[in-house]
């Protein structure tokens, strides 16, 4: 095989998990379009609608760490492929489900497999493009990427849900995967590291039981009461679970999240910007969808066209952003971040019925130049100062966190509405839309804590679980 078309190989290998990153992120943010016409056919409540979104999410953040592991010991090409089959399996099971239990489940199944194509897919691509600028670029491709399915779920989602029912949205998936399997069975070569870490099968159950407790009780706590037996049976299982957890992590050679990383206070900040871009960016999309769906009685396409501005911002920011990074360090991307999500947040505090659609417009455009100059800054100042055999892991928990972020964002807005009547549903989003601001004020607080130049490290190459692109 020539140079130039082992060069062409690398990049096609690129592209084909790119698209499986793009699923990824697509059915994290699509579905939220498709709620309002999942509740109606379904004759869901709110807190069940949340869950539809959550089950994926949890899954995801809690297994991403194990699954790239596994990957590494057993073959990332293995891992990635029965990825592909398991989230196509749940795609499935989510298009015929007929009740909100089957639906939660087949996305917790999503979850499984999006959990296997998300550090493995970028695994894959750093053991196949080995040249640093050539890296640089493949990773600048990514983030775009995934920024662009994060953001453009809705538009898309919208696109598919009007006239052909929500459905579609599960059923699109399908020939997507079919055609990525078979280019990873054609071109896309085995390969696993060459220390695997040690599975930490006590730490993540622990993971899974704090997630998904502490998910719960935001989901469940409006309806139940937060002080009915169940929510504080809920609050003492979290608070075991913490301390369990942290007992655990702290004792084990290899744990699945290395405690001692939080005590540089960079990473601790980026972890904490993380979780704060993602509770603002799904804050955004599910206040967002049923306000504009509910409250103005827009068709699904319409509410996702709204988005547009959000999308086609973090995809032109996402590059951008990692570029600046490169030249001038991770403090001036992530001001401009943090002062657009306070704008797109601010712009809405005061949302009313007959808010005007040019102030809805600036503000979600306000919001995907938020997310788009957070990504690459935050992966950046968590890897930041790390020996190479770190970063990967650093990368990997900041994945994590974003996930992590998305769930709480929607049982948090979740919580805000559930119950209410679509003419009391616009003053009742108001206090997410604050929240949305002050995430934006956590993200300048990272800046501050972030390194004020270019880091001098070898971070630009992940291990296999890094993700800077999320």
């Amino acid at each position: 095989m020539t140079i130039g078309a082992m060069r062409e190989q690398r990049w096609l290998v690129l592209a084909i998990c790119a698209t499986s990153i793009f699923l990824v992120g697509l059915d994290t943010t699509a579905v939220n379009v498709a709620l309002p016409a999942i509740g109606d056919d379904l004759r869901l409540a709110t807190a069940d609608l949340e869950w539809a979104v959550d089950a994926y999410t949890l899954v995801l953040a809690s297994l991403m760490i194990t699954s790239g592991a596994l990957a590494d010991r057993i073959g990332r090409r293995r891992v990635f492929r029965i990825g592909l089959v398991l989230f196509g399996a749940g795609s499935v099971a989510c298009a015929l489900a007929p009740s909100i239990g089957v639906l939660v489940a087949a996305r917790a199944l999503q979850g499984v497999g999006g959990s296997m194509l998300s550090p493995v897919a970028l695994a894959i691509v750093v053991s196949v493009i080995t040249d640093p600028r050539e890296r640089a670029r493949a990773i600048g491709v990514w983030a775009a990427v995934f920024g662009l399915s994060m953001a453009a779920g809705p538009v898309l989602g919208g696109a598919l849900i009007t006239g052909l029912g929500w459905r579609i949205v599960f059923w699109a998936n399908l020939p997507i995967i079919a055609v990525v399997l078979v280019l990873t069975a054609l071109f896309v070569p085995e390969s696993r590291a060459a220390r695997a870490r040690r599975l930490d099968l006590p730490g993540q159950i622990l993971l899974v039981v704090l997630l998904g407790a502490g998910v719960a009780v935001l989901i469940e706590g409006p309806r139940l009461g937060w002080t009915s037996p169940a929510l504080l049976a809920g609050f003492a299982v979290i608070a075991a679970a913490l301390a369990a957890f942290v007992r655990t992590e702290s004792r084990r050679a290899e744990p699945l999240i290395d405690l001692d990383l939080f005590r540089r206070p960079p990473f601790a900040a980026a972890v904490g910007g993380a979780v704060a871009v993602f509770v603002a960016l799904n804050v955004t999309l599910l206040l967002g969808t049923l306000y504009l769906q509910q409250v103005r009685g827009l068709r699904p396409i319409e509410a996702g066209l709204v988005t547009l501005p959000m999308a086609v911002a973090a995809t032109v920011c996402a590059p951008l952003s990692g570029r600046l990074v490169g030249r001038i360090g991770p403090r001036l991307p992530l001001r401009v971040a943090g002062v657009c999500t306070v704008i797109g947040g601010a712009m809405l505090a005061g949302l009313g019925d007959r808010t005007g659609m040019a102030v809805l417009l600036v503000a979600y455009l306000f919001a995907g130049i938020g997310v788009g100059f957070a990504n690459a800054p935050i992966t950046n100042t968590a890897v930041s100062g790390l020996p190479p055999e770190r970063s990967g892991l650093a990368g990997g928990i900041a994945s994590t966190a974003r996930q992590v972020g998305a769930a709480l964002g929607v049982a948090i807005a979740g919580g805000m509405v559930a119950g209410l009547a679509p003419e009391r549903l616009a003053g009742a989003t108001r206090p997410g839309w604050a929240l949305v601001a002050a995430c934006g004020l956590a993200i300048l607080a990272v800046a501050q804590a972030s390194p004020s130049g270019v880091a001098r490290t070898d971070a630009a190459q992940p291990g296999p679980v890094a993700a800077p692109a999320r």
